[in-house]
């Protein structure tokens, strides 16, 4: 008997994608470090697919020091110019210069909260949300990743919009937003 195909999430369209929407996105991440490589990621993703940063994601981790917030604070006009320079990424000064405030905002919210996982989930009461959602019906937005983005540019991080915090939240399990019908729904909605 043959078996029937998983059913995914109407994005997970290329192998990459699939991967990614299988083994990443949407599980509850608590890593301060991969919190940062995707808040990164989210904010240079702006205005582009995620298709083409996830190509780009290995780059990513080795231009951005495998997104050691310590390291990344402290790049200077120097290193943010080979940046620039760097073929491999998203060349745009703005997202790059934002990668190094964040990086800078993202150790005083660690100092202030032991971590920034702490801070983070925060906003949805420190447990994924579970959202009944058919792939049409998903927001860009919503009042959590609202909040999200109004207390994270009062802490001086850039590139933090409610869209940008409403992918990140979906990214690293925040909220479960896979498709109902998607496989990984449901064993998501169990944990």
């Amino acid at each position: 008997m043959k078996k029937k195909p998983a059913i995914r999430c109407a994005w997970a369209s290329n192998e990459l994608s699939i991967r990614y929407h299988d083994e990443e996105w949407g599980s509850p991440l608590h890593d301060d470090r991969k919190l940062f490589e995707f808040l990164i990621l989210e904010g240079a993703q702006a205005g582009l697919s995620w298709d083409t940063i996830l190509k780009k994601r290995e780059n990513y981790r080795a231009a951005f020091d495998s997104f050691d917030p310590r390291r990344v604070a402290a790049y200077d006009r120097q290193k943010i110019q080979s940046l620039l320079r760097d073929a491999g990424i998203v060349r745009n000064r703005l997202k790059i210069n934002s990668a190094v405030q964040n990086a800078k905002a993202f150790l005083k919210v660690q100092a202030e909260f032991v971590s920034f996982d702490r801070y983070v989930w925060q906003f949805v009461g420190g447990r994924p949300i579970v959202n009944p959602w058919r792939s049409k019906q998903v927001p860009a937005s919503t009042r959590e990743s609202d909040a999200m983005s109004k207390d994270l540019k009062k802490r001086g991080f850039t590139f933090v919009g409610t869209t940008i915090c409403y992918a990140f939240m979906q990214a690293v399990g925040m909220v479960n937003d896979h498709a109902k019908d998607c496989f990984r729904w449901q064993a998501l909605a169990r944990r």
